[in-house]
């Protein structure tokens, strides 16, 4: 896999594949390619090439999420962060890809977080 950086990608697009290489906006923040490069990579591994049904994306913007969000690390963010974006600074992800894995968490993972967050 190669990863350009460019300047090209259409408005709201930070980053495409072909199925093999990986094109990245040139202007994203280093939290934003971070969560776009494993974004892409997962089209890759899953042999999607351009576009995605919207279902398709939601699936791997969840299994990215997961991926760049382990949940003890996400525990001690919430647990002090005053803010979405201090806890996304924390993590080193966007503030779109915190959103996603608080809105996919699972019944275990709420149970834990409930408690980490009440000590």
């Amino acid at each position: 896999m190669l990863v350009w950086h460019t300047k090209t990608l259409p408005p709201a697009i930070l980053g495409v594949t072909d199925g093999q290489d990986v094109w990245l906006d040139a202007d994203m923040t280093q939290a934003e390619r971070r969560c776009t490069l494993v974004h892409e990579t997962i089209h890759i591994e899953r042999g999607h090439r351009g576009c995605q049904p919207p279902a398709v994306e939601a699936s791997v913007e969840r299994e990215a999420a997961r991926r760049l969000i382990p949940l003890q690390a996400l525990g001690e963010a919430l647990a002090w962060a005053r803010s979405e974006a201090e806890a996304a600074d924390e993590l080193w992800v966007d503030v779109d890809t915190l959103r996603v894995r608080l809105a996919s968490l699972n019944h275990f993972e709420r149970g834990y977080l409930r408690e980490r967050l009440e000590e």
